[in-house]
């Protein structure tokens, strides 16, 4: 292979590290998330998800299909603190890394002096013994195939794709599987009789542009195995946001300022340690019947302000129109940039 990618993932992260810290939850269905009863599930362990346990599932639904699941709450700061262990580890093999998320990342080992499974094995053997919690490695020619093998042996597996493996691995697969595939996209192939990658096949380049849009080549390539993304070193950060799921719906818009003036205050903080300024607020609600309703102003400067951002976020709050009492509320502020000189406002 003349690029060599891996792609690493620890093991339900949140509930690992819970059943870490707490030897007696080992072995046992641990829910991070959803303590409450309105709360929502962030991730579970491995003998959760047997009962069909997912990250973003309802409370209430969870409790439903594993009563015997223990809820814990989440504790950000520690996980903060056992993934920066683990990307201290992968940094002392390489400084093309591309984190995803707080528990994942792509890496290039391509100029690493280890074989490639040697190098997993020898990734996956030090966080076991230094930080104790396992991950799942994948490794290949691309981004695409890096992260479809790390996924491959869940939990604690290891898979290398070569390209002589194109494309008789990736046929019988799912299209859900396809980089790039969004719920609807699947839906939509589903409803014309195209249900794996080898259905996959039969379509033109011209119909995948047509059908997909502006990423149809990028869909029609995957599929043969072609990626061509690198791994970015400093990967774009688009938004930085805090939402809450409400104890109890609020139709008031007056009562639901106190979560916006808060949000404003967390985000401002986490945007002046980043160095990070942004120019577009948006505010996003979730109504007691499960819609969805978000609405944005893009300003004619950057600031990483509290004042700012919360005068904003109110007033696009009092602009929009909702007929139902409110069951979430949420933050956001997005393009971003690291300008190191702020604008002067009238503010």
């Amino acid at each position: 292979m003349d690029r060599v990618i891996m792609h690493v993932d620890i093991d339900a992260f949140f509930a690992s590290v819970e059943q870490l810290d707490n030897p007696e939850l080992k072995g046992k269905p641990v829910i991070v998330g959803g303590v409450g009863e309105r709360g929502v599930v962030a991730t579970a362990s491995y003998e959760a998800r047997k009962y069909g346990v997912h990250s973003a599932m309802p409370a209430f639904k969870a409790r439903q299909i594993c009563p015997m699941g223990i809820f814990v709450p989440t504790r950000h700061e520690r996980y903060r603190e056992v993934s920066n262990e683990v990307f201290k580890m992968l940094y002392s093999l390489t400084a093309i890394i591309e984190p995803l998320s707080i528990d994942e990342a792509y890496m290039d080992i391509t100029k690493v002096n280890m074989e490639p499974l040697e190098c997993a094995k020898f990734i996956k053997r030090n966080i076991k013994e230094k930080v104790g919690l396992t991950v799942s490695a994948g490794v290949s020619y691309n981004k695409f195939l890096a992260k479809l093998a790390s996924d491959w042996n869940k939990p604690d597996g290891i898979t290398i794709i070569t390209e002589d493996m194109i494309p008789d691995i990736l046929k019988p697969l799912p299209v859900s599987k396809v980089h790039g595939m969004g719920k609807k996209s699947v839906e939509k192939m589903n409803n014309i009789g195209i249900f794996t990658i080898e259905d996959m096949y039969n379509l033109s380049k011209e119909f995948c542009i047509e059908y997909f849009g502006k990423f149809g080549v990028e869909i029609y390539d995957r599929i043969r195995g072609i990626d061509t993304r690198e791994v970015e070193v400093l990967r774009e950060r688009k938004s930085i946001g805090r939402e809450t799921t409400l104890k109890k719906d609020l139709s008031n818009k007056e009562d639901m300022k106190k979560y916006l003036e808060y949000f404003s205050e967390e985000v401002s903080e986490t945007l002046k340690n980043k160095n990070i300024w942004g120019k577009t607020i948006t505010v996003k609600i979730k109504t007691s019947k499960f819609a969805n309703h978000t609405k944005g102003k893009t300003i004619n400067y950057y600031t990483n302000n509290k004042d700012e951002i919360y005068k904003i976020a109110y007033e696009i709050l009092r602009d929009m129109e909702i007929e139902d009492s409110i069951r979430l509320i949420g933050l956001t502020v997005s393009t971003l940039t690291e300008n190191k000189v702020e604008q002067l406002t009238f503010f």
